[in-house]
């Protein structure tokens, strides 16, 4: 790790576990979240993010499938609609130089998604953005993460 940045600098993690709370407080699946910072993780090459998400998401029940298949969400038959446009919405803003949030994804959102749900779906995706860059920049060692509920066993 060329930074511990948990440790040298806590303002930044309690910033940042902010937006996670604001967005665990909207009504937006916790499912649904695990594959959205999953699929952020991968577009940024964030191995420590990549392993964290599938962790999380397998203690809260995701299928195996659900997870494997993100990477290729367009062509797999296992997203809902409501998925489907969460995920697309995820990588037009992961994505933001390339794409510019076009018009047609947001549409897709804006039909499945009331506006809060909007607004807490794309701080969900600033927020993985956000932990991808600490991890990637400062090298997070990929495999360590631990649920909190094992880190003390």
């Amino acid at each position: 790790m060329r930074v511990d940045y948990r440790r040298v600098y806590p303002a930044a993690i309690q910033a940042m576990s902010g937006l996670e709370d604001a967005v665990h407080a909207s009504s937006l699946e916790p499912e649904l979240l695990e594959l959205v910072k999953l699929r952020a993780s991968q577009l940024n090459g964030c191995g420590y993010c990549v392993d964290m998400h599938t962790k999380d998401a397998t203690a809260i029940d995701v299928e195996a499938q659900r997870l494997h298949l993100a990477v290729v969400w367009r062509e797999a038959p296992v997203y809902s609609p409501r998925e489907r446009a969460a995920l697309a919405w995820c990588e037009a803003l992961t994505l933001l130089p390339q794409s510019g949030a076009p018009d047609d994804v947001y549409a897709q959102v804006s039909r499945e998604f009331s506006p809060e749900e909007i607004v807490a779906l794309t701080l969900a995706v600033v927020a993985i953005n956000g932990w991808n860059r600490f991890a990637v920049g400062l090298r997070s060692p990929v495999g360590s993460y631990v649920r909190p509920e094992h880190a003390h066993r």
